[in-house]
C-alpha cells in the first residue's frame, strides 16, 4: 500500500510542478551558481527543516491563519515550493476552553495557537510538534508530508508551552525540548527537556529546566534538538526576534549540563536577528543552516547560510576571523545537489488565476474555515467569497476571521486584482461589503459597499485595527449596479424563478508596494488605486504605512460579509490576482 501511494505521489508531481511559475518578484538564484538572501522573502516565521533522500521539507509559525503548518518542498536549498498544510480546517480546543476567548468560535485568535514548529523524519513517518502557548504541546504526523495529516495529538498539556522538538535518540529513547512563554508561564528564558515515549505521542516525565538563560543569553527560546558526534545539541536563538543571535548548547547527556556558545551574528552583515532555524545536511555531506531575518511589515523572512562543523559546533555564515561566530552572508555558493534533483527557479505561488476546484495553496484564512465561505467556480475561472455575519462585538475587519489573504512575496511589488461585488437584493437595511486589503495590526482596503443610497467604492484606513480603532474613510465613489443575465430559458414562467441580482461592474483594484530603509529601519508603503479599464489607473489616498500582524508579517488578498443574519449572502467574485516586480 505504501508503494501504491509513493506511486500515485509520483505520477502527480510533474502535474504539481507545471502549476508552479517562477516568481515575477523575487528570484534568489544568481549566475554563476550562487544564490542570494533570503531564499524566500516572504514571512515563514520560526522556519524548520528535515531531509529525507533528496528532499527537503519547511514548516513554520501560522499562529491563528488556516491552513497552518503549511508545507515547503525544495531539492536545493534555494528554491521552495507550497505543497500542502499539515492543519486544514479546525483546530482542537481542550474543553476548558470552548466558549472562551481562546476558542475561534468565540473570537478571531490573532497570534494565538501555532507557535515555532518542528518537523522531523523518523522511522518512515514525518512528525510535526509545535506549542500552543495557552493549552500545550500538540503533534500531527504523516507519511506523505505532500498528503493528508493525522489529526492533531496533545502532547504535553500545560499553558506556557511552546518552542518545542523531538529527538529519537539511537538506543530507542525520545525527548522532547521546549521552551516557555513569559507572558503565560511567568518566566522565560529557561529551556527545558523532556522524556517523550518512543511513538511520539506523549511526554512520559516531568520537563526538567536544562538552562537558563537569564545570565548570559537573554530571551532564549526556539528549541531545535539535535545529537552529533555523541554530543546532544539544543540550538536556540537569543537576545530577541529583531536584535538576537543564534545559540548553541551542547552535552553528553540530554539533561546536561550545557556548554554554550554563539555561533551566528549579525556582525558587519545588513542582517539584523539571524537566529531560530535548521540545521540540514546534503546527501553530498555538506551542512547548512535555515534561519529567519525580521523585516518588520514583511514578516520573517527566510536566509540559507553555509556551516561547518569545527571543534565540536557548528560554526555558521561566514567566519572570516575565525572566532567560531560567523556573520549572516548576502551571496554564497549553492549547496551541491545531484543533478537529477535540481529545482527550478521556484518560490511559493503568488498570482492565481482560480481555474482550480481548490484554493491556491499560498491563501490561508484569519481562522480555521468553513466551507460556506467560498467557491472555487473552475468552470467560470473565478474565486466567489460570500459573507458570513459579521462577529456580534465587531469593530473593523480585522475581526473577521473569513478573510482570505496571502504573504506579502517581496519588498517591492505591484499586485492586481479584477473583482466584482453581488450585494443580497434581499438584504435591507443595506451594509453588505466585499473588498480588496492590506492586513496587519493597521489596515487598508478599497470596499464595495451596499448602502440605502446605492452601492460605492470605498477607500479606507484603519489604525490600531486589531485594537478595536474604528476604519476613516478616505475617498467614496459612487458604483452603478448591473443586473446580471438570467440563466433560464423562456419555458419558466418569471414569476416562477428569482429575480436576478446586480452587480458592480468588474473593476481592477491594485497596490504598488515599496520600502523604505534597510535591516531593522526597513519600512513599507502602499500606494492604492482603481481602474474600470484595467489601463488608466485612479489612485486612492495618500501612500499607506504598512504594519506586520500579531507575530506575522502584513498580508493581502479580500473579504466579503454583511451586518446582519439573513438566509443568503452578498458575493464577491475574484477573476484572478496578478504580482508584478
Amino acid at each position: 500500500m505504501q508503494q501504491f501511494k509513493l506511486i500515485l505521489s509520483l505520477l502527480a508531481m510533474p502535474l504539481f510542478m507545471m502549476a508552479q511559475a517562477p516568481s515575477k518578484t523575487w528570484n534568489p538564484n544568481l549566475s554563476g551558481g550562487h544564490y542570494q538572501n533570503p531564499i524566500i522573502n516572504a514571512d515563514y516565521s520560526d522556519p524548520d527543516v528535515c531531509r529525507h533522500g533528496d528532499d527537503y521539507y519547511m514548516t513554520s509559525s501560522s499562529f491563528a491563519c488556516f491552513p497552518g503548518l503549511q508545507i515547503l518542498h525544495s531539492t536545493d536549498l534555494v528554491n521552495w515550493t507550497i505543497v500542502g498544510a499539515a492543519l486544514k480546517d479546525h483546530y482542537p480546543v481542550l474543553p476548558q476552553y470552548r466558549g472562551t476567548d481562546l476558542d475561534y468560535h468565540n473570537k478571531i485568535q490573532h497570534g494565538n495557537y501555532v507557535w515555532a514548529p518542528s518537523i522531523r523524519y523518523h522511522d518512515g513517518w514525518y512528525y510535526i510538534y509545535w506549542g500552543d502557548p495557552d493549552q500545550g504541546i500538540f503533534m500531527v504526523k504523516t507519511q506523505d508530508p505532500r498528503g493528508e495529516w493525522s489529526e492533531p495529538l496533545l502532547v504535553k498539556e500545560g499553558k506556557g508551552l511552546i518552542d518545542c522538538c523531538p529527538l529519537w535518540d539511537d538506543d530507542g529513547r525520545a525527548y522532547l525540548s521546549h521552551g516557555c512563554a513569559g507572558s503565560r508561564a511567568g518566566v522565560k528564558s529557561v529551556l527545558f527537556v523532556a522524556p517523550l515515549s518512543a511513538d511520539g505521542t506523549h511526554v512520559i516525565g516531568p520537563s526538567r529546566i536544562v538552562y537558563d538563560g537569564h545570565e548570559n543569553q537573554p530571551t532564549i527560546e526556539g528549541t531545535k534538538f539535535y545529537k552529533h558526534g555523541g554530543y546532544y545539541y539544543i540550538f536556540s536563538p537569543a537576545g530577541g526576534v529583531k536584535y538576537g543571535w543564534q545559540v548553541e548548547l551542547r552535552s553528553k547527556s540530554p539533561y546536561g549540563p550545557y556548554e554554550e556558545r554563539v555561533t551566528l551574528a549579525q556582525g558587519k552583515s545588513k542582517v539584523n536577528g539571524p537566529h531560530q532555524g535548521a540545521w540540514v545536511d546534503t546527501p553530498c555531506g555538506e551542512d547548512w543552516f535555515i534561519h529567519f531575518q525580521d523585516k518588520h511589515a514583511y514578516g520573517r523572512v527566510v536566509h540559507l547560510q553555509p556551516a561547518q562543523w569545527k571543534g565540536g559546533w557548528l560554526v555558521i555564515g561566514d567566519d572570516k576571523d575565525g572566532d567560531g561566530c560567523g556573520d549572516a552572508v548576502a551571496t554564497w555558493r549553492k549547496p551541491k545537489v545531484s543533478a537529477l534533483s535540481k529545482d527550478k527557479v521556484l518560490q511559493p505561488a503568488e498570482d492565481d488565476e482560480f481555474d482550480s476546484n481548490d484554493l491556491g495553496l499560498q491563501w490561508q484564512f484569519e481562522g480555521p474555515w468553513s466551507h460556506y465561505w467560498y467557491y472555487c467556480d473552475a468552470r467560470n475561472s473565478r474565486l466567489r467569497l460570500y459573507g458570513p455575519q459579521q462577529p456580534e462585538d465587531f469593530h473593523n475587519i480585522s475581526d473577521l476571521q473569513n478573510m482570505l489573504l496571502q504573504k506579502l512575496p517581496a519588498e517591492n511589488f505591484t499586485v492586481v486584482a479584477r473583482m466584482r461585488f453581488i450585494p443580497n437584493p434581499d438584504f435591507k437595511p443595506r451594509g453588505e461589503e466585499g473588498g480588496f486589503v492590506i492586513m496587519g495590526q493597521d489596515y487598508a482596503a478599497i470596499k464595495l459597499v451596499s448602502t440605502p443610497e446605492g452601492c460605492v467604492l470605498r477607500y479606507v484606513v484603519c489604525k490600531g485595527a486589531q485594537k478595536g480603532k474604528v476604519e476613516e474613510t478616505e475617498e467614496e465613489k459612487p458604483v452603478a449596479l448591473v443586473p446580471m443575465s438570467r440563466p433560464y430559458t423562456q419555458k419558466y414562467a418569471v414569476d416562477d424563478i428569482p429575480q436576478p441580482r446586480a452587480a458592480t461592474p468588474y473593476i481592477y483594484v491594485r497596490a504598488k508596494v515599496w520600502s523604505t530603509g534597510v535591516g531593522n529601519s526597513i519600512k513599507a508603503h502602499a500606494q492604492f488605486a482603481y481602474s474600470t479599464d484595467g489601463k488608466k489607473y485612479t489612485e486612492l489616498g495618500q501612500p499607506f504605512d504598512i504594519v506586520e500582524g500579531k507575530w506575522i508579517g502584513a498580508k493581502t488578498g479580500f473579504y466579503c460579509m454583511r451586518p446582519e443574519k439573513k438566509n443568503d449572502a452578498p458575493f464577491l467574485d475574484i477573476d484572478w490576482i496578478r504580482f508584478t516586480k
